[in-house]
């Protein structure tokens, strides 16, 4: 596995990834005011607009194809995590958030997971803070990691 920045050709693939792992894993969770605001999020032009201010988006390629993508926001914040539905459970989901933390620029890294995800989180060392919420449909356990 490889993990290097996304790149403006990669978008495309990477919101295949995420849309893809966004209907097996939460999309069935949701309202449709949730499932409209995360396809807005996965705009081709939003996310270019967030990798031109200070997101880092990094990639994980396996055999030239990438399969797993994660979004830093404000070097403290993971906005997105989502690895291939074909190539989870391999790591690559690990090897993403290790790869991450070289940008991180805080005490604290926090997210905002999706509740199919808190498990993950847990197993990366992530612990849940506060209530359930929920923000324009997307409902969320608010976790962090104390760097």
């Amino acid at each position: 596995m490889q993990v290097r920045k996304v790149q403006e050709h990669d978008l495309e693939r990477v919101r295949a990834i995420c849309i893809r792992a966004f209907k097996k894993s939460i999309a069935s969770s949701l309202h449709a005011e949730g499932i409209h605001t995360f396809k807005s999020i996965v705009e081709h032009s939003a996310f270019l607009q967030r990798m031109q201010q200070d997101n880092v988006l990094l990639a994980v390629e396996c055999n030239g194809t990438l399969v797993g993508m994660i979004e830093l926001k404000a070097g403290c914040h993971v906005a997105m995590l989502f690895v291939d539905p074909e190539f989870q459970n391999n790591g690559v989901g690990r090897t993403l958030l290790h790869a991450i933390l070289n940008h991180v620029s805080a005490d604290i890294l926090t997210v905002s997971a999706s509740l199919t995800s808190v498990g993950a989180y847990k197993k990366y060392g992530f612990n849940c803070v506060g209530e359930i919420q929920e923000s324009s449909g997307l409902i969320y356990q608010p976790m962090e990691l104390c760097m």
